[in-house]
């Protein structure tokens, strides 16, 4: 197996990090501790150098919170200043990573992610008649430190770059045993985790002989046309985690059944002529679509961060089926939709709907619909929305009342 070294020049080097600053400041740039980071940019930027290559660099402590989204999670939060060495890190060894990673495994991985697990989900649907679920039992907090330091090894023979790894990875997190875990909100982290099953992949491949397999970070989907060679492949499965990595399988996870029945994964319900969006996941866009409103209410949130928000959340809740979900959402609410561009056409002259046309310098007197785009189905007045009574009692609209004689 081939090891690869001389890469810590392509971590500490300015342009490196100045690279993984604007990596790491994406979206973020609003933020006070960000937005000083990038004022004083170059001279952050030599401080780290100096302290990698000296390497005195240590990593401040996590800002740890909860949240409850869809079940509960402890989240740490690493400084900015040390987000910047995570993003420069994962620079170079995410290729190296790459190397090991099976086709369907779709976590933490360029041009992957949970539509493309979905899609291809649903293909091995139809074309097999059970699946096997699986789901690792506290995955982040039960990695093993010594295990992984010693799979970077067989990867990496880059004596700094594997001090840097080494770092991050001991660096402690509050609720964990010692020598066990790693947080979850770390970019180092999530390459780490997907990096440490990537041994389980090529087990089932090679020695399972089953190569119908999608695993999106610790979740583990098997398919075959036999239930017999899936119950043989789950506990041969189980007993390799619990020899070879220290993990368990979640109790109530193994789930066996037909694919007519319909895979729970990711967030959606797939089968093999349609997706539905879970239960749980369709509460979640409610819950969130709804808080929007409130903070665009009450100035929390401007219009245009509320666009964006909106359009993430229909974007992720179209990978199913779920054009009449979403139309009796907006309907229930008066009207109120998500902005869609739309090509050509005119704007009715109206300066609401004129915002995405005014960024591509498109006039509003545009008649040609092969030129320029125009913004449709846009949100109404808050005042414009509320129901008849509602309007009345503000004394928008008068209340009717009995005809004078």
């Amino acid at each position: 197996m081939k090891r690869v070294g001389h890469l810590f020049e392509n971590v500490c080097g300015f342009h490196a990090l100045n690279r993984a600053a604007r990596e790491a400041a994406k979206g973020k740039r609003h933020k006070p501790h960000v937005a000083q980071f990038l004022f004083n940019l170059e001279k952050e930027v030599l401080d780290l150098e100096g302290e990698l290559v000296r390497k005195t660099f240590r990593p401040r402590p996590y800002r740890a919170f909860r949240v409850r989204d869809p079940k509960e999670r402890m989240i740490c939060a690493a400084e900015f200043r040390d987000r910047v060495v995570h993003h420069a890190l994962c620079n170079v060894i995410e290729p190296i990573f790459e190397r090991s990673f099976i086709p369907d495994s779709y976590a933490c991985r360029k041009g992957k992610g949970t539509h493309a697990a979905v899609r291809r989900a649903q293909v091995l649907c139809r074309k097999h008649r059970y699946f096997l679920k699986l789901d690792v039992h506290k995955f982040f907090d039960s990695i093993d430190h010594n295990i992984l330091k010693q799979m970077l090894r067989r990867r990496i023979k880059d004596p700094d770059i594997l001090w840097l790894a080494d770092i991050f990875i001991d660096h402690p997190v509050p609720w964990t045993r010692p020598g066990k875990g790693i947080p979850i909100g770390n970019l180092t982290s999530q390459h780490f985790a997907n990096f440490y099953l990537f041994g389980l992949d090529h087990f089932i491949k090679q020695v399972l002989r089953i190569k119908p397999c999608i695993r999106y970070m610790d979740d583990l989907v098997l398919f075959a046309d036999e239930k017999k060679l899936l119950w043989d492949a789950a506990a041969r499965i189980e007993e390799y985690l619990n020899d070879r990595l220290e993990l368990k399988i979640k109790g109530g996870s193994v789930l066996l059944a037909p694919v007519l029945q319909g895979l729970p994964f990711l967030g959606v319900r797939i089968f093999p002529g349609v997706i539905r969006a879970s239960r749980q996941g369709w509460r979640r866009f409610r819950r969130k679509a709804l808080r929007n409103d409130r903070w665009l209410a009450t100035g929390k949130m401007d219009e245009d961060a509320w666009g964006r928000s909106m359009a993430s959340l229909v974007g992720h809740l179209k990978q199913a089926d779920s054009r009449n979900l979403r139309a009796s959402f907006f309907k229930a609410r008066g009207g109120r939709g998500a902005n869609r561009v739309m090509r050509g056409g005119s704007w009715n002259n109206d300066a609401q709907n004129c915002r995405s046309a005014i960024r591509n310098r498109i006039k509003p007197d545009n008649r040609n619909d092969n030129v320029g785009f125009r913004l449709s189905s846009s949100r109404q007045r808050p005042d414009a929305a509320r129901p008849r009574v509602h309007r009345q009692r503000q004394g928008l609209d008068p209340i009717p009342g009995p005809v004078p004689a």
